[in-house]
């Protein structure tokens, strides 16, 4: 079991407040994602879960008891860090088999937990390593196996990847992903990358300056943002976002639409615009056009769409598919 409940959780600093009260519930099994700008709590409200951070007010209650009070080690709670904090004179093996150790198992259910992770996140052959020896991406399935083998209610990252280049990191949100399949073990998972919070978890929690700002999964958040924060932080490139006069034909105070949701054409269109920079990506192209009484609209299109810095072009939003929002940011 891995359930966790916040209950009305909060965390000051003297007196400024970084987490205001906060009500979540995170089902056993779920992969939840705390997601949202730098220096938004999400790291700080992990660290309340895990027991490393004190709470200023609040319950944390784990399979049904309250925690908040309880040491790190008696929450049943594995966490895995942005730097990988392994051993450098060990092992991966002896890395792995660390806690367990600490925890004072016998040698043959240590050897067997250790090499069971190891077969999880492919290390078998690298057990005699040391980190060293290891990639960025191997010492990360490394602190991820001393998490595996202590097999906690539920397992918390904090950034993770953000080590990792580009192509790692994509590889080790899949393996991350399919862990979660094998285990069926909660997760939660901290990271300022929308791109790794919607293709990662089974629920999202955006947070903006300590506060919730929607729960939901990667689609309701996609398709129904609650307000102008929301829909300008998920979705990759960004919602664009209008105010004035095009707005206020619509009953809004700012009017929303994505990149895919725009068509553009060289003929005909309901706005004139002017192409800026052009970004192709292979499969697709993102268009930036200086579009008159609009502003600057991002335009996502076929990767063969070809324009030319300075030409005229045609945009057209889709009706059904605009968010309007009201003075206060809400969605209408």
């Amino acid at each position: 079991m891995g359930s966790i409940t916040l209950e009305k959780v909060s965390k000051s600093f003297g007196t400024t407040a970084v987490i205001p009260e906060i009500d979540l519930e995170i089902v056993d099994g779920e992969f939840v994602v705390f997601v949202g700008p730098s220096g938004c709590g999400k790291s700080t409200l992990l660290r309340m879960i895990a027991g490393l951070e004190d709470l200023s007010g609040g319950r944390i209650i784990i399979d049904g008891k309250d925690m908040s009070s309880e040491a790190p080690a008696k929450r049943g709670l594995s966490m895995v860090f942005q730097s990988y904090a392994l051993y450098p004179h060990m092992s991966v093996y002896g890395n792995i088999a660390f806690p367990l150790k600490m925890d004072g198992q016998d040698k043959a259910a240590i050897d067997k937990k250790v090499k069971d992770a190891a077969h999880i996140l492919n290390l078998t052959n690298y057990l005699d390593r040391r980190p060293g020896q290891l990639s960025g991406g191997q010492r990360q399935r490394v602190a991820i196996g001393r998490a595996i083998v202590r097999q906690p209610k539920a397992f918390l990252f904090d950034e993770p990847l953000s080590n990792l280049d580009a192509a790692l990191r994509g590889n080790m949100r899949l393996e991350i992903s399919d862990l979660h399949h094998q285990l069926k073990t909660t997760m939660i998972y901290v990271t300022h990358d929308q791109v790794e919070a919607m293709t990662m978890a089974d629920k999202i929690v955006v947070l903006n300056a300590g506060r919730i700002e929607q729960v939901g999964s990667p689609l309701d958040l996609y398709r129904s943002p609650r307000n102008v924060f929301v829909a300008g932080f998920i979705g990759s490139p960004r919602m664009n976002l209008i105010e004035g006069q095009e707005a206020a034909k619509h009953n809004a105070v700012t009017l929303g639409v994505r990149p895919e949701h725009v068509r553009i054409s060289k003929t005909e269109g309901a706005w004139k615009g002017t192409v800026g920079v052009t970004e192709h990506l292979g499969s697709d192209t993102f268009i930036h056009v200086q579009v008159d009484g609009v502003g600057k609209i991002t335009v996502r299109t076929d990767g063969d769409f070809s324009t030319d810095f300075g030409q005229q072009v045609f945009l057209t939003p889709e009706p059904a598919r605009l968010h309007r929002f009201d003075a206060n940011g809400q969605a209408i």
